[in-house]
């Protein structure tokens, strides 16, 4: 006999009917994010692994595509990634817990640690100027031919700081932001210095054994580790093994691997204090310039078409072969995370589309890269036909027209010796990019390769004359007999009032950004992520770089209003509107 109240059966019963249907749409949400991931595995742009949490809770997990190429290994939630930047998210939980132990202070000098680092910039860094990127310190990895002739070298943490400790600020501590990936190595450096330990040591004793994150760690060459993806970059419609990198680089900048599901029991412990007291996370998530707190970024955001925005606290990475995301919704314990091995998937577009599902709002449908359709026609339709079909494809809005993904191709050709038809796919990109120097550049190539002296004269000489810092174009037009000089960078001026009209903040994708400031005479920019760049004048509305082959036209409307920004870098001219 059941002796149970019929009120309390009745509350019973309710509880169970809401946990049904609260079950039953979660499986609804991960269907639709599932669909959504297979489409773009299916337009090769991701391969990885996946994990979503709502309310705490995991709602989905699954890996996409292969961990391992030449062995048919596919990634699954436990595949080991190389995380790039997330690896600062640590580092700062590191040194906070330093702080709460006496052993580091935020206010506390560079020099009061490391008595030899250089005084004339040691005493201005603080440990928090470090944490929120406003140091001053020149981000090593954008230094010239930095990957073709550091990278690869093994160093020690205190060799490798004399890479950058000599160079002069690049502003006043504190008085900027600009992302540098020094700031983080000499975190590390810190670290190991009060506690007398390697840095991998300290974080296995205070993050990884604690939350038994036995799936994350120090990544290295040399040891064996299981599961563990190898990197791979697009070349074409198929993938190449990522250049090498010594771990010993990226160190507390962006050396560590884990899976989705250890940044998920990561990303729980957060909500608790375990790690850290309460108010000491309160310190660690509050932001400062840019939006950047400690180790993280900052920001509300609009889901959808909701009214209200939610706070996002969120990083991504990006290290050789990989690139990664980890985007937390602290308001109702939302979670979503993308580790890809395939370099450059838009893990920004395809986090917001979770997003999206997991707020009940539209999600926008991924597109279809032109490049793979048009592998096959030029391999067995006559160049006309193909350009017809190209042609159609570029007015269709379902496709996505990428001007490095159809160079990609047309190496790819070139690479398995088919020249006419690389020639062919160069051609149509010619067209469709008449303004890109990097078009010229390499069907010039092509034709070079084919014999064709003339035609690849005539395209490197468009190429320099559409940017005269070409200078692959000025040694190929010498090693085809051509009498040229490479001119001498040149500026113009511009006005005050013309460079105060492009300050702003312009929208490339959804996640990334460029900023443009003014300093007197000077403009500057700042992508996402990315440490700050002087922009120099070539003309009233295009600028360029000195530091990475890359300019920057500004476009106004019929009232002469600043409407967006085209970037022009790698061979892609991507527009960016302005949005403040």
């Amino acid at each position: 006999m059941n002796n149970t109240p019929v009120r309390n059966r009745f509350y019973l019963a309710i509880i169970a009917v809401l946990l049904a249907v609260s079950a039953t749409f979660a499986q609804d949400k991960a269907a639709k994010i599932d669909a959504l991931l297979q489409q773009y595995v299916a337009n090769r742009q991701f391969n990885g692994t996946v994990l979503v949490a709502e309310h705490g809770k995991v709602i989905f997990k699954k890996g996409y595509g292969m961990a391992n190429m030449e062995w048919n290994i596919p990634n699954a939630p436990d595949t080991k990634f190389r995380l790039g930047s997330i690896t600062k998210q640590f580092t700062s939980m590191l040194i906070m817990q330093l702080v709460e132990k006496g052993k580091l202070k935020l206010n506390g000098k560079v020099t009061d640690y490391l008595p030899d680092y250089p005084k004339a910039t040691g005493d201005k860094i603080t440990v928090h100027h470090l944490l929120t990127h406003t140091a001053g310190i020149p981000n090593y990895t954008n230094f010239p031919k930095f990957f073709e002739t550091v990278s690869r070298d093994p160093y020690t943490p205190n060799a490798f700081i004399k890479q950058f400790a000599d160079m002069p600020l690049e502003f006043e501590p504190g008085s900027k932001f600009s992302y540098s990936n020094s700031g983080y190595f000499l975190l590390g450096v810190l670290i190991e210095k009060v506690t007398g330990k390697p840095y991998a040591d300290v974080l296995k004793e205070s993050i990884l054994t604690p939350l038994q994150l036995k799936d994350t760690g120090y990544d290295l060459f040399g040891p064996i580790l299981p599961k563990r993806a190898t990197g791979y970059e697009k070349r074409g419609g198929s993938y190449v093994n990522a250049p090498y990198l010594d771990m010993s680089i990226p160190y507390a900048a962006g050396s560590l691997y884990s899976t989705v599901e250890d940044l998920y029991r990561w990303d729980q412990a957060l909500y608790t204090d375990k790690l850290l007291p309460s108010s000491a996370k309160a310190t660690l998530f509050t932001p400062f310039l840019d939006g950047y707190a400690y180790g993280w970024g900052v920001r509300n955001s609009k889901i959808g078409n909701l009214n209200d925005s939610l706070q996002v606290i969120e990083h991504s990475g990006g290290i050789n072969g990989f690139n990664t995301i980890i985007s937390r919704l602290p308001k109702d314990k939302q979670l979503v995370v993308l580790l890809n091995n395939t370099g450059g998937a838009p893990l920004g577009a395809i986090r917001k589309n979770i997003l999206n599902i997991l707020y009940n709002q539209p999600v926008e449908a991924p597109k279809k890269l032109i490049s793979d359709l048009l592998r096959q026609s030029v391999l067995t339709e006559p160049m006309a036909k193909s350009r017809e079909k190209f042609n159609a494809w570029k007015a269709d809005k379902a496709y996505s027209l990428s001007e490095d993904d159809i160079n990609g191709l047309g190496y790819e050709l070139m690479g398995a010796g088919k020249l006419p038809e690389s020639i062919n796919v160069f051609t149509l990109n010619v067209e469709a990019f008449p303004k890109s120097y990097n078009v010229y550049d390499s069907r010039g190539e092509a034709y070079m390769a084919a014999g064709n002296k003339a035609a690849a004269i005539q395209d490197y000489k468009k190429s320099v004359e559409l940017n005269p810092r070409n200078t692959n174009g000025f040694d190929k037009l010498k090693e085809l007999g051509e009498k040229v000089e490479a001119p001498k960078e040149t500026t113009v001026a511009v006005d005050a009032a013309t460079l105060e009209s492009y300050v702003g903040n312009y929208e490339l994708a959804p996640s990334f950004s460029i900023v443009i400031t003014r300093d007197g005479d000077k403009l500057f920019g700042q992508a996402t992520g990315q440490p700050k760049f002087e922009l120099f004048a070539e003309s009233k509305t295009k600028f360029y770089l000195k530091v990475v082959d890359a300019q920057v036209t500004f476009e106004t409307n019929d009232k002469g209003e600043v409407t967006q920004l085209i970037l022009h870098q790698n061979g892609q001219n991507m527009p960016g509107k302005r949005v403040r």
